[in-house]
């Protein structure tokens, strides 16, 4: 992490973070982290999570319409997200991009891609089938 202190409950969160299978909201990671630090409070989870989003040591995942969740993986990948619960899924595979130059849009400067993919998850699709 670049110019972050890595206090034990950022430690703490990150560590729960990347240990969770899911994409976790920050009232959602409140409770893992709960569980190591129990008198730690939602705010201090919040500061920590801006922080770490920051310094580059988490993603932030935010879409118009979807509650902010958080990605401890750094490694390439993109996400599906189901359009009923807002379920959120890794995608490893890779999807080929057309290589664009930074200045390729007019007004803007690329620095990045990120692609979404939107669907039912299993549950979802059942329980509306």
């Amino acid at each position: 992490m670049s110019q972050t202190r890595m206090t034990r409950q950022r430690a703490v969160i990150l560590e729960a973070l990347r240990g969770a299978k899911t994409h976790p909201s920050a009232d959602e990671l409140y409770g893992m982290v709960r569980k190591k630090m129990p008198r730690i409070s939602l705010g201090t989870v919040y500061r920590n999570l801006d922080l770490l989003v920051g310094s580059g040591a988490v993603r932030l995942l935010e879409r118009a319409g979807m509650q902010k969740r958080f990605d401890g993986d750094l490694a390439p990948h993109s996400h599906v997200r189901c359009e009923i619960c807002g379920r959120v899924g890794d995608i490893y595979t890779p999807v080929a991009l057309p290589d664009l130059e930074p200045n390729a849009v007019p007004g803007f400067t690329l620095s990045r891609a990120e692609v979404e993919f939107v669907g039912l998850c299993d549950d979802c699709r059942r329980q509306n089938s």
